[in-house]
């Protein structure tokens, strides 16, 4: 593999899931963040969800992706490409091709939670761009933004809908996050899941070949190699809902019957009744203008806006604005 630069701001990752556990699995209502799912395994996971017939919004975001690059490239003449969650970094070969090609891209700085994923994805960009300093970074896009390299302009994508993963409040904080580490003028590249009809929805994110299921009960597994857990996979089944009235899909764990779990890391013995639920992600769709207000509520100007042929998935390209 070729050598990559990481640096890693993931101090203690126990000490981080040990605290979200507790929170999370002593509350009224259970629940646990989504970014336990993606340790290696769980990485490759999503990978296969993104290739499943009924998971639209990659194809979806790809194709303004494929259409669009060259224009973002005129646009920002960025010369540092930030990418938040990159997992693969897949859909940023359009990006980073059409810089390329622009002339004006120097480095790429991906930053994932999953150490492993990034090496792999920092690996083959790396071979595969040898001109490019490609830098990256294991951390918490929620915690760590304020440490990422790069020489300005900078453009930072967050793609794949993941700006759904958090609730409303959080979702303004992190935008204002964002804003806080761009100098006027540098620029936000953000892709969002579209409101749409509630069965191409709740198919997304319950496959027929039970990979989303999987996936969802990779956290109870993450949980079980970390905090020395007992979970049992097969005594939870994968739920996933659309909330017309929040807009978003809920994904749950729920109990297929009684259960104790001990989990000595957390030092905690949980109890499930039966068809008791865990919520483990919601995945929020928007409408346009929803994504223009809670954009210039955080200091960000809506420059362009691409959807798919379909429709279903939109792509923002936003200029961080005075305040």
């Amino acid at each position: 593999m070729t050598e990559v630069d990481l640096e890693s701001h993931r101090r203690d990752v126990e000490g981080e899931l040990r605290a979200d556990v507790r929170a999370g699995l002593t509350a009224e209502r259970k629940w646990l963040p989504p970014k336990w799912f993606y340790d290696a395994e769980g990485s490759e996971l999503f990978e296969k969800i993104t290739e499943l017939p009924e998971y639209y919004p990659t194809r979806s975001e790809r194709e303004v992706l494929a259409a669009r690059a060259g224009d973002i490239a005129r646009l920002t003449d960025a010369h540092t490409l930030v990418e938040l969650g990159s997992g693969s970094s897949e859909k940023t070969r359009l990006l980073l091709d059409a810089l390329t090609e622009h002339g004006t891209l120097e480095s790429f700085v991906p930053l994932d939670v999953s150490e492993s994923a990034l090496a792999e994805a920092a690996a083959a960009i790396t071979a595969d761009y040898p001109k490019l300093e490609v830098r990256g970074v294991v951390g918490d896009f929620t915690q760590h933004l304020n440490l990422l390299p790069g020489t300005a302009p900078r453009v930072v994508a967050f793609l794949g809908g993941t700006i759904g993963n958090f609730l409303p409040e959080e979702r303004a904080t992190f935008l204002r996050s964002v804003r806080e580490v761009l100098d006027e003028g540098e620029w936000l590249l953000l892709g969002t899941d579209l409101v749409k009809d509630r069965e191409t929805l709740e198919r997304a994110y319950d496959d027929a070949a039970g990979v989303t299921a999987a996936f969802n009960r990779n956290v109870l597994r993450v949980i079980n190699a970390r905090l020395g857990a007992n979970f049992d996979l097969d005594a939870f089944e994968h739920v996933s809902h659309w909330d017309a009235e929040h807009e978003w899909i809920e994904m749950r764990l729920r109990a297929r019957h009684e259960v104790t779990v001990a989990i000595p890391g957390a030092e905690l013995q949980v109890h499930f009744a039966a068809g008791e639920h865990i919520r483990t992600e919601i995945s929020a769709k928007f409408r346009p203008a929803g994504v223009e207000a809670e954009l210039a509520a955080a200091g960000f100007a809506v420059e362009r806006w691409w959807t798919d042929s379909q429709e279903r998935f939109g792509v923002s390209l936003a200029r961080s604005v005075r305040a």
